[in-house]
């Protein structure tokens, strides 16, 4: 009885040592198999970041994960040093390694797909504030109206009156280009208690937009930008054109 006892106490120990020698071993080929894997700290984007958004307000979006070193990009970031000044040059998405191809100088940001101008047109570009942009959404390849307004000389024979008027259709976008996102957007993308929320910050500064017309109304746009003021609307070719309001004037606005 006694013997069946010990022998069953020994086998119980066996039992529990190779136990923990299966564990420790294949604790120890897990580290192997990651030492093998040469693992490297790189940023990867954790929440979307906006095109034009500056380095000093990349923080609140990134995250820093240990990756494969074959997983790894070879322009990927450990980090942002010595990058000051520079913009994301695209939206970032959740995910991404922040790549170096990602950031730009600010006077190279522009919308990725620019489109190619229609033979016979020309290019011409003007400044507007974002609420002149369509809240500043518009995008290579989307086409606008141009609307002109003139403090006076709008009518011949009311030369005193203001007027506005849709001067040109279904005008082709090739370019935009605006101003970085400002560091405030950062603050709005971290709550105080370090949780992430949405940021709803609006564009700010100047925005660059290029258009493709014909010489006509390549005139007409350059000189609403030198004496007047412009202001577009998002034209879709299949947006209906009634054929009015035609010029507006003050009267005009109530009928």
């Amino acid at each position: 009885m006694k013997s069946r006892l010990l022998a069953g106490i020994a086998a119980l120990v066996l039992a529990v040592v190779g136990a923990v020698l299966v564990v420790s071993y294949a604790q120890g080929a897990d580290s192997r198999a990651v030492q093998d894997l040469d693992p490297q700290d790189v940023l990867v984007v954790a929440k979307a970041v906006p095109a034009g958004t500056t380095v000093e307000a990349l923080k609140p979006f990134l995250t820093t994960e240990k990756l494969p070193g074959t997983a790894v990009a070879k322009s990927a970031l450990r980090n942002l040093d010595g990058l000051a000044g520079k913009v994301t040059a695209v939206e970032l998405l959740p995910g991404e390694q922040l790549v170096a191809e990602r950031l730009i100088a600010p006077e190279e940001l522009q919308t990725s797909g620019s489109v190619q101008v229609p033979e016979g047109l020309q290019e011409v570009s003007f400044q507007l504030e974002p609420q002149r942009v369509v809240g500043g959404r518009l995008a290579p390849g989307d086409h606008v109206g141009i609307f002109i307004s003139l403090k006076s000389g709008g009518l011949e024979a009311k030369p005193e009156k203001e007027t506005t008027q849709l001067t040109v259709h279904k005008v082709l976008v090739t370019g935009m280009q605006r101003a970085p996102v400002a560091a405030a957007a950062a603050k709005s993308a971290s709550s105080g208690d370090g949780a992430t929320t949405e940021d709803t910050s609006l564009p700010t500064g100047l925005m660059l937009v290029t258009v493709a017309v014909n010489d006509v109304d390549a005139t007409k746009i350059v000189y609403g930008a030198e004496y007047a003021t412009l202001w577009l609307s998002k034209e879709p070719l299949n947006a209906t054109d009634s054929g009015r309001p035609g010029i507006m004037t003050k009267p005009e606005v109530y009928k």
